[in-house]
């Protein structure tokens, strides 16, 4: 979608571009009108039980293991604004301006459905912030991703009744926001923060917000980098002198997993019409290719399958109403456990192990180019001058380095519970955590993919004056308008920086495409 359309939230789930397209795109958010009257049908509903003695847990009574006391009356608006300066209690480094904002529409979201018993005003109030880029500081350490992500929505929440502070887009000199006081930019933008009533504080912070939008936004990235993954390992097969026999459609038949026939399909295309990859197909004595050249559809495959699943999960969390208790049309408020992380923490975890097992096999890949023992002819470390020069030794080991590192961060998060809370929240998710590893993976992953990049692009020239796919030609010709081909050792960090933004803003994949159509 145009990110300069306006998102409508009311009663139809959210689809995963629209939450991209407000997190990034900076895309503004209106209520629809059916919202307000369910706001207005399940806020009646809230003062009326709160007028009762009857004890309802976050109406009139504590948190969390202190749910066995009874709050009077008077005391209940101290209530809800303790909750959240107390539940506001992150350390770290603040968490990224598309993570909150994506935290701030899910929350959103949820309360529009009039099941959490909240004014209209608190939700307008955090529609406004969205629309004048107002983004509260989240630190990064403190949700445990199970009562919901409270810290980091306890920190959005404490922005509302302006406390705490808050990044101004634009601000800065360099455009990326800078830190004020919440109370000086809601008053600056003409906003009055909101004095939080019954229900109010616990229904703004007690939902799997931050995690599920940064797991919407790692399927987007990871959905970016799959056709980049068989992109590399098409160049690295060519310039390997591999086969690209073994991407057949009736061999990815065989199999008949669908994301195994995209890929092998994909790096098919790619492929067609080498000249290098012509050069061996007869009088060829190697009968089989190493197995990340080989098998390569078959892990980017799977990848793309468990993508689908994790997509699934996230869709229909998007569908979800997360809070505890809810209050519900028949006017009943009712505790329960949906909050619980463990369906998003679960499919980062599984994606995490996704972006490790990529990353590992294309260090493999860029490896054997490297390697005059495995190379087929090509010059050692892909050096110059070898022996004076280095070539692209080192790029290995920045590679390699990151798959060490990808490979800790699939250990999962998910299997780390912790109790809390007087032993009352004695199993947790660690959602938080699995999504926070997991962006860090992908953009390991999308580094690793670029030195793949950079070390195939010079094969292939080293190959010359056999000619590469004109596909794989094109993507090299668009490495060379930022890279260098071979030549004596220069400054290589900028060189893979600029590769690796290639990679992530789908440049290269965007080159192989103008010649050979979409790789899904």
């Amino acid at each position: 979608m145009d990110t300069h359309d306006v998102v409508a939230v009311g009663s139809s789930p959210l689809t995963a571009a629209e939450v991209v397209a407000v997190a990034r795109g900076g895309a503004s958010v209106a209520l629809a009108d059916e919202s307000r009257i369910a706001l207005a049908r399940a806020r009646a509903a809230v003062e009326e039980l709160v007028a009762q003695a009857t004890p309802v847990y976050g109406l009139s009574t504590g948190f969390g293991a202190l749910a066995v006391r009874h709050i009077p009356m008077e005391r209940r608006a101290a209530l809800q604004r303790s909750l959240i300066r107390s539940h506001a209690a992150g350390l770290g480094t603040p968490v990224e301006d598309e993570v909150v904002r994506a935290m701030m529409l899910l929350r959103i979201r949820t309360l529009a459905q009039g099941l959490s018993g909240v004014r209209p005003d608190v939700v307008d109030l955090l529609v406004a912030l969205l629309n004048r880029g107002l983004t509260p500081v989240v630190p990064e350490h403190g949700s445990l991703g199970c009562s919901g992500d409270l810290a980091p929505l306890a920190h959005v929440a404490l922005a509302l009744m302006g406390e705490g502070d808050v990044r101004v887009a634009g601000v800065a000199a360099d455009g990326v926001g800078t830190s004020v006081p919440a109370a000086r930019a809601l008053a600056d933008s003409g906003l009055e923060p909101v004095e939080l009533a019954a229900k109010e504080g616990l229904a703004l912070v007690n939902g799997t917000d931050g995690m599920l939008g940064m797991l919407v936004l790692a399927c987007h990235d990871l959905a970016q980098l799959l056709p980049a993954a068989d992109l590399t390992a098409a160049m690295s097969v060519e310039a390997a002198l591999g086969t690209d026999r073994v991407f057949a459609p009736d061999l990815a038949r065989l199999r008949p997993h669908p994301g195994l026939a995209t890929s092998a399909a994909n790096m098919a295309r790619l492929l067609a019409g080498s000249e290098i990859v012509a050069s061996h197909r007869t009088g060829d004595p190697r009968v089989q290719d190493a197995y990340s050249l080989r098998c390569a559809p078959q892990v980017a495959g799977a990848a793309r399958d468990t993508l689908a699943h994790v997509e699934a999960v996230a869709e229909r969390e998007l569908a979800a109403v997360i809070d505890n208790p809810v209050v519900l049309a028949d006017r009943r408020v009712e505790s329960n456990g949906n909050f619980h992380g463990a369906p998003l923490a679960h499919a980062c975890d599984f994606l995490a192990i996704v972006a490790a097992d990529l990353a590992a096999m294309a260090e493999r890949r860029l490896d054997r180019l490297l390697d005059p023992a495995r190379s087929h002819g090509l010059p050692p470390f892909l050096a110059a001058d070898p022996g004076v020069d280095s070539g692209m030794m080192i790029a290995q080991y920045t590679a390699a380095a990151l798959v060490a590192e990808n490979r800790r961060l699939a250990v999962p998060a998910s299997a780390d519970s912790i109790p809390t809370s007087a032993m009352q929240e004695d199993h947790v998710s660690m959602g938080w955590a699995a999504a926070r590893k997991l962006r860090t993976s992908l953009a390991n992953l999308a580094r690793i993919l670029a030195v793949e990049l950079v070390v195939a692009a010079r094969a292939l020239d080293f190959r010359r004056p056999l000619e590469p796919a004109p596909a794989t030609a094109a993507v090299v010709d668009t490495v060379r308008g930022e890279v260098d081909g071979p030549g004596p050792d220069r400054f290589v960090a900028p060189e893979l920086a600029a590769a690796e933004r290639l990679i992530r803003s789908g440049a290269a994949v965007a080159a192989a495409e103008d010649v050979i159509g979409a790789l899904p």
